[in-house]
């Protein structure tokens, strides 16, 4: 009779750290399946979110500088999908499913009364990129490294024109290796 009622305890106690267990990796499935699922479809292609402007939230800006004369070339923009900012500030990781986009415009450089600015002009075109721990497209040349990688135009937010991400977006990533290829130093909401 003892016997049972300890087996009985074990096997209560392994039934609830088994729940436990399934229960977290459904979050974590279900978090990927969320966000990433409206941005990536079952062969690991990608396109820009429609609602990233106002369901995202945003992480930081850069501005490129004109390499001769005042102002800036460039302006980037960069949002994170809900939940991205929390989860990195929690752990110091981007959560499986985070999408970042990233917007890129020309700047239009003027002088204004606080001295030379320059502001968003047109928009050039996005870079979005999608958390992958898990190498769910191991044989699409846009996703490695922990992430799925894409350029897109401004002309066409469903296609990319990136082919692979080795040779057409890692290169710029390369000075943030450390930091999961994002360059975390630029956006204060990461930084607290």
């Amino acid at each position: 009779m003892r016997i049972a009622g300890v087996l009985g305890v074990a096997m209560a106690g392994l039934a609830a750290i088994g729940a436990v267990t399934a229960h977290a990796q459904m979050d974590k499935r279900s978090q990927y399946e969320g966000t990433a699922a409206t941005v990536v479809d079952d062969k690991g292609n990608l396109h820009v979110p429609s609602d990233y402007r106002t369901a995202y939230q945003m992480l930081g800006s850069w501005a490129v500088a004109k390499d001769d004369g005042p102002g800036s070339k460039g302006l980037h923009v960069v949002y994170a999908s809900p939940g991205t900012i929390a989860a990195y500030r929690k752990d110091g990781h981007f959560p499986d499913g985070a999408v970042l986009v990233k917007e890129v415009f020309n700047t239009t450089t003027r002088e204004m009364t606080t001295g030379t600015v320059s502001s968003a002009g047109t928009l050039a075109g996005w870079f979005v990129m999608v958390k992958d721990s898990a190498g769910r497209f191991p044989g699409n040349k846009l996703w490695g490294d922990g992430w799925g990688w894409s350029w897109f135009d401004a002309a066409n937010p469903q296609k990319t024109t990136s082919t692979d991400y080795k040779t057409d977006c890692k290169s710029c990533h390369v000075p943030a290796q450390g930091s999961d290829w994002i360059y975390t130093g630029g956006y204060p909401p990461l930084n607290r």
